[in-house]
């Protein structure tokens, strides 16, 4: 069972900051190509970074959450947002900013969402990838949600399932006693890596036709 010692903490705690940052891109490229100011780009980038995290929190049962109990989580994500919106018409044409930020992101945060769930409850499986699905996708579906947009999550590409198969491996190489730092390189690596393949190659999952 992992416990949250110092090397741990901050592990997690690096990870979780680049995550917030990386979501936050996502929040505030949305803002600005639904036409909004920067007090909406700032607010709807914050909401992205930080609402998967809160959420997460919640049902662990951890208050105030880890995003609100410092300043760093809200500056990093006024701070990302604040430079996306100044420096948007340098960076637009780089079209498949959104993706890799949100691709990164979700590996991230699959991560850190099942390992601070497994440090706190390392034999409540279902909490675990919950808690891990939570804090990947809370976020995102947020901020698809605000701009009145349909989430991402339930209807492009594999998105879901491949944070799904991201918690899937964290469990198994928890229970086969890999290093933790090699944990969380695969875990981030498979996901993020499925969901740009599934971008690239425009690959969904079924639905029915209507």
């Amino acid at each position: 069972m992992f416990n949250l010692d110092t090397s741990f903490s901050i592990i997690i705690f690096v990870l979780d900051l680049f995550g917030t940052m990386a979501f936050a891109v996502t929040g505030a490229l949305r803002a600005i190509e639904h036409k909004y100011d920067i007090v909406g780009v700032i607010i709807l980038g914050t909401t992205t970074g930080l609402l998967g995290g809160v959420m997460r929190d919640t049902i662990l049962g951890i208050f105030p959450p880890y995003n609100f109990s410092d300043t760093i989580h809200v500056a990093l994500t006024t701070i990302t947002s604040t430079i996306i919106f100044f420096l948007y018409h340098r960076i637009k044409k780089y079209e498949n900013m959104f993706n890799i930020f949100d691709a990164i992101g979700l590996g991230v945060f699959t991560f850190t969402g099942a390992s601070i769930a497994y440090s706190l409850f390392s034999t409540n499986i279902v909490l675990i990838i919950i808690s891990s699905l939570l804090t990947a996708f809370g976020g995102g579906i947020l901020r698809d949600v605000l701009v009145r947009e349909p989430p991402i999550v339930f209807t492009k590409e594999v998105y879901a399932l491949a944070s799904f198969i991201g918690v899937i491996l964290f469990l198994i190489l928890v229970n086969v006693k890999v290093q933790f730092e090699f944990i969380a390189i695969a875990v981030i690596f498979v996901t993020t890596c499925i969901r740009l393949i599934s971008i690239k190659l425009q690959l969904n999952l079924p639905k029915v036709e209507t």
